[in-house]
């Protein structure tokens, strides 16, 4: 017999997280999707419930961390953000703060989104912001973590984004180079990630695990 579970989604009015949240309303396996979002956005889905908070104080909303999924999808830009320190908050505090929100609802399944490259020692300080969060995230022992480690993404984005525009181009039109050692470098399409997303919730797996681009594809076409 199918568990009917709840999931609660954070950056889901982002490249991924609109994909992801097609993903969820779709199946059959969720009987309550909640959206924590900056602001109101409209969902035609019945099992979605738009929640308008403030992320600069989550704890607030610790009551909605009590579902069975916890969806991270989110992710920002330094030019966005404006400065290393605003970067930081999104792409770090939100997400350990979400984290331990999760394990004290002893949620079943934890997924983030961190980046290929992620290393908390790299000179890079995008790399090294999201090595932090996945050695963070060890550390905290939640009961079940998958961390998708995605090379450029493909898709729309609200915002344009020019260089990103142009390395997807190239991308898209060089991704049959990336074979052998080299296709964990793959770029990947948004829809892809989501769907793996999905598909690792849908396992029942303890521990930590972890996707490249690569393993990405491979879990949408296992599921």
């Amino acid at each position: 017999m199918m568990t009917i579970k709840t999931a609660l989604i954070l950056g889901a009015t982002g490249v991924v997280g609109t994909h992801l949240v097609k993903e969820l309303s779709k199946s059959n396996n969720y009987k309550e999707i909640h959206l924590l979002t900056r602001r109101e956005i409209e969902s035609k889905d019945p099992n979605c419930e738009v929640h308008v908070v403030e992320f600069d104080n989550l704890v607030r909303y610790a009551d909605l961390f009590n579902v069975t999924d916890v969806f991270i999808c989110l992710g920002t830009t330094i030019k966005k953000a404006k400065s290393k320190e605003a970067f930081r908050k999104v792409d770090f505090e939100f997400v350990i703060e979400s984290a331990k929100m999760a394990k004290a609802s002893n949620v079943e399944k934890f997924l983030v989104i961190t980046a290929m490259g992620a290393n908390s020692k790299s000179k890079f300080f995008y790399s090294r912001v999201k090595g932090d969060v996945e050695g963070t995230l060890q550390q905290l022992e939640l009961n079940s973590v998958h961390i998708f480690r995605p090379s450029l993404l493909l898709g729309e984005r609200k915002e344009f984004r020019a260089g990103e525009k142009i390395s997807g181009m190239i991308g898209s039109f060089a991704k049959f180079l990336f074979v052998g050692p080299l296709r964990p470098y793959r770029a990947i399409e948004a829809n892809k990630v989501a769907a793996a997303m999905y598909a690792a919730a849908q396992k029942p797996t303890q521990g930590y695990h972890f996707y490249n681009s690569d393993e990405i594809e491979k879990l949408t076409t296992r599921s």
